[in-house]
C-alpha cells in the first residue's frame, strides 16, 4: 500500500443510485472534476478559491463560504473550472436557500443623498452693500476735501505747489593716473609694527604678500588706482608681478627704487626700514 497524492482516481467515490438521478450541488461538483482529471489542489490554483472551501462545497457545506453572496460566485467559479454548466447549480441552490438573493435597496442611499445639505454659494447681498458702503464713503471724503479747497480759494490763501526737484548732475571724478595714499594713512602706521603700502600707480599689476610666519596675507589682481595695506609684527614678504607699475611706502616712507615696467620683484621689510632686506 502505497501514500501518495490525492489523484482523481482516489477520489472517485461509490456509486449512489439514489442520487444518480438528482445529485446534489456538492456531489455534481466532485463528480465534474474527476471526470476533468482534476484534483483539488488543481482546483484551487485555477480558482485560487481555498482548499479548505472547495472541500467543504464539494460536501453540500456552504457555511465557509460567508453568505449567500459568496457561496453562490463559488459555485460558478467552481463549475466553470470543472467544465459544468453553472445555471442549473445556481437555481438548485437558490431553491434550497429561499431563493436568490434581493437586489440592495436603493431608498437608503436616495435618502442620504436628499438629506446631504446643499451647498451654500457666495453672499453676493453682503459683498454688494459692502461696495455700496465704500462708494458713498469715497464720494464723502472727495466732497469735504473739495470744500476745504475752494474755502482756502476764498479767503486769499494760494494753494502752495511745490517746484519738481531738479535732479543733479553727476559728476564724472577723472580718473587719477598716480593717486598719492592719504597722509592720514601713512601717519597713522603704527612704530611696533612694519606697514606697507602698495599702490597701482602706472597699470595694473599681481601682488602676494606673505607674514612672518610665511602665511599668505593678501594674492590678488591690484587695478590702477587700487592700493592694499598689509601689516605684520615682524615682517612682510612681498612678490610684484610689475614693480614697476607700482609705488611702496613702508613705515608712512616712499620708497624710491626705480624697479622697471614688467619686472618681478620679490622684497622684505621690517619695522626698521624703508630699506630693502
Amino acid at each position: 500500500m502505497s501514500i501518495g497524492s490525492n489523484s482523481p482516481e482516489d477520489e472517485r467515490p461509490f456509486e449512489d443510485v439514489s442520487e444518480a438521478a438528482h445529485p446534489s450541488i456538492g456531489r455534481a461538483l466532485q463528480q465534474a472534476r474527476i471526470a476533468a482529471g482534476l484534483t483539488v489542489d488543481d482546483v484551487s490554483t485555477a480558482t485560487r478559491v481555498r482548499i479548505a472551501i472547495v472541500h467543504a462545497i464539494e460536501a453540500d457545506d456552504f457555511a465557509a463560504c460567508g453568505g449567500d453572496v459568496y457561496a453562490r460566485g463559488h459555485i460558478r467559479t467552481l463549475a466553470r473550472a470543472v467544465h459544468l454548466d453553472p445555471a442549473p447549480l445556481m437555481e438548485q441552490y437558490d431553491a434550497a436557500h429561499g431563493g436568490r438573493p434581493a437586489p440592495t435597496p436603493a431608498a437608503p442611499m436616495f435618502e442620504a443623498e436628499r438629506i446631504r445639505p446643499e451647498r451654500r454659494g457666495p453672499n453676493w447681498t453682503a459683498a454688494m452693500v459692502a461696495a455700496i458702503v465704500a462708494v458713498v464713503g469715497f464720494v464723502g471724503f472727495t466732497a469735504f476735501k473739495g470744500d476745504d479747497g475752494a474755502a482756502d480759494v476764498a479767503d486769499g490763501a494760494a494753494p502752495s505747489t511745490s517746484a519738481p526737484a531738479t535732479p543733479t548732475p553727476k559728476t564724472e571724478k577723472p580718473v587719477d593716473e598716480k593717486p598719492e595714499p592719504s597722509d592720514s594713512a601713512i601717519a597713522a602706521a603704527p612704530q611696533d609694527k612694519v606697514t606697507v603700502q602698495v599702490t597701482a600707480t602706472d597699470g595694473k599689476s599681481w601682488i602676494f604678500a606673505k607674514d612672518h610666519n610665511g602665511r599668505m596675507i593678501f594674492d590678488g589682481l591690484l587695478k590702477q588706482g587700487e592700493s592694499q595695506t598689509f601689516q605684520d609684527s615682524e615682517k612682510v614678504n612681498l612678490v610684484l608681478g610689475d614693480a614697476g607699475a607700482v609705488e611702496l611706502h613702508v613705515n608712512g616712507k616712499k620708497i624710491d627704487d626705480d624697479f622697471k615696467p614688467g619686472a618681478v620683484e620679490r622684497l622684505t621689510y621690517t619695522k626698521g626700514d624703508p630699506k630693502t632686506g
